[in-house]
């Protein structure tokens, strides 16, 4: 079974928390599932439930929506829409003598639902993959039916897979319908 967390940013495992290469493609199937992917990201949650569960699905949708977009511009758009809905606070904190913006999720009452610090997470987990520069790297999958999310970090940054499965999968695919012909 495939871990939750193989990037470590929470945008992208979330995202990728749907499968179209599984005959099941949700990897999500559960409020078990939805446990094991809280803690292998570090994130609390207190026996989610099943209503934890659907408001997950919704924050995944909404990402999956905003890195679907196809240029950047369309992707900051999607996610300014987005952010726009959430219950957002920016504080500003001190590390090691240098301000640093941190993103919370709705300070005023108390612990916010989990969905709720997912979708925060993810937004600023986006917010720093544009301020490090990788924004336009930010990609899908092209090998179908994967519609993995994966940062290019590749040097000439044409990466066009999100692993080397799915790109071994599309050029033996590709090598096969050539010799067809």
């Amino acid at each position: 079974m495939r871990q939750f967390a193989e990037t470590g940013v929470v945008a992208i495992d979330l995202a990728n928390t749907w499968d179209e290469w599984l005959d099941d493609p949700e990897r999500l199937p559960d409020v078990a599932a939805l446990a094991r992917f809280c803690a292998e990201l570090g994130e609390p949650a207190d026996a989610p439930a099943a209503a934890d569960l659907d408001a997950v699905r919704q924050v995944r949708s909404r990402l999956r929506d905003v890195l679907t977009r196809d240029t950047p511009e369309l992707r900051t758009q999607a996610l300014a829409r987005w952010s726009a809905d959430l219950p957002l606070a920016a504080t500003v904190e001190d590390h090691a003598g240098i301000p640093r913006l941190r993103l919370t999720a709705d300070p005023d009452r108390g612990r916010a639902p989990l969905a709720a610090r997912l979708a925060v997470r993810a937004v600023a987990d986006l917010l720093d993959l544009a301020s490090a520069g990788d924004w336009d790297r930010l990609r899908l999958c092209a090998a179908r039916p994967c519609r993995d999310a994966f940062v290019d970090r590749s040097r000439p940054g044409r990466r066009q897979f999100c692993s080397t499965r799915c790109a071994n999968r599309a050029h033996a695919t590709a090598s096969r319908a050539r010799h067809r012909i």
